[in-house]
């Protein structure tokens, strides 16, 4: 599935740091459990991709210049299936170009579900997302950020896990005694996988959230486009007609839902291109009509 991510990695040329990387979690990482697994990371060629069996989730924080910060800030879910997380390619590039942008930007490495490291592993994820925002928003003012103007993003699988944090938040899955609000307040959903319905999900995706034989109830629960309701964060999606990884039905099914429920929506299908089509542009490209919609919805202004 992700050989076509391996290749592209062959054209990048420069490498990003962030300012600083940090643990997510100040203490105790919630819904652990003592593990030998270690942690890989992945490269192509010599290349850095990404990695593979993350059990310590932290935050890589790319800040803008105070003097062209607009306020907002995007917790970026790279995908990989729920198996492996394409840190370079949707990740760092990325929030590279949010922060020329003037948009704060915090790459997430969330755990990867595994029975070896967690006592529940459908919600594993969805908690570090959960703290991902919890932790922007408790360093706001620190960081320069708007605390109403704190979105996510998620690409493929990651794209799941930032719808499921865009429609899971009136439950808090971490501890949260400020009562800091988790709900994202935008989000932004590259060829996701909505659903985890047979059919229309990706299974790899399915099977290593939720196991082989998951429950009607936890299907219907991590299907997010059956979660929408008029609380659900304005959101920006793209696909192409063509995905044979990730059916564009996924985010078609998610903005009609969206529109349904009167909820603020943007979404750009194209014809061709297949699953991850934007890896093979430059960011600015394909990221322009974002930019333009984060603007004319007051997110950067």
């Amino acid at each position: 599935m992700y050989k076509i991510l391996f290749a592209l990695m062959l054209l990048i040329s420069t490498h990003v740091s962030a300012q600083k990387t940090i643990p997510l979690y100040p203490g105790a990482v919630p819904n652990s459990k003592p593990y030998a697994m270690k942690e890989v990371r992945m490269e192509n060629n010599g290349q850095f991709v990404g990695y593979r069996n993350i059990a310590q989730p932290t935050l890589a924080v790319y800040l803008p210049e105070k003097s062209t910060a607009t306020g907002a800030a995007v917790v970026i879910c790279p995908g990989g299936g729920y198996q492996m997380e394409c840190y370079e390619t949707e990740g760092t590039m990325i929030a590279e170009s949010f922060q020329k942008k003037g948009i704060a930007a915090l790459v997430l490495k969330y755990r990867l579900p595994a029975d070896s490291i967690m006592n529940d592993k459908s919600v594993g994820p969805l908690q570090d997302a959960q703290q991902a925002i919890k932790t922007v928003r408790q360093r706001a003012s620190e960081w320069n950020i708007n605390p109403a103007k704190v979105g996510i993003m998620g690409f493929s699988a990651g794209g799941h896990l930032a719808s499921t944090a865009g429609t899971h938040f009136n439950k808090s899955y971490i501890p949260n005694p400020e009562n800091i609000s988790l709900r994202p307040d935008f989000m932004i959903l590259i060829y996701p996988v909505i659903s985890m319905e047979e059919g229309l999900t990706h299974k790899g995706s399915r099977n290593n959230l939720l196991g082989p034989s998951p429950s009607e109830e936890q299907v219907k629960l991590f299907s997010n486009y059956l979660q929408v309701n008029p609380n659900t964060p304005p959101t920006w999606l793209t696909h192409t007609g063509d995905d044979t990884v990730v059916p564009v039905e996924n985010s078609i099914r998610f903005y009609q839902e969206l529109i349904r429920n009167k909820v603020p929506a943007e979404m750009h299908l194209y014809p061709s291109g297949n699953h991850g089509f934007v890896l093979k542009m430059k960011p600015e490209e394909w990221m322009k009509p974002l930019f333009e919609w984060m603007d004319k919805s007051a997110i950067t202004r």
